[in-house]
């Protein structure tokens, strides 16, 4: 249960003006996150648990698309 509070904390955070190194902390404590939840979810297959894995999965899509930028138009 430890688990999962950490990832509805992670969730609460705040996530304007990051530097790119925060980015980069939050894109791998959201990944880390997500595996592990995942080994939990392969024992027990509660969907609240797979509800808290789509939901940082998106959190991490979105400062990852930040991250790699926009690209450049000619």
């Amino acid at each position: 249960m430890d688990l999962i509070n950490r990832a509805l904390e992670f969730e609460q955070r705040k996530m304007r003006s990051l530097s790119t190194s925060d980015r980069v902390k939050i894109s791998r404590e959201a990944k880390a996150l997500i595996l592990d939840l995942n080994q939990v979810y392969k024992i027990k297959k509660d969907e609240k648990i797979m509800d808290i894995m789509k939901r940082l999965t998106a959190i991490k899509r979105k400062v990852e698309k930040r991250l790699k930028g926009a690209p450049l138009t000619a």
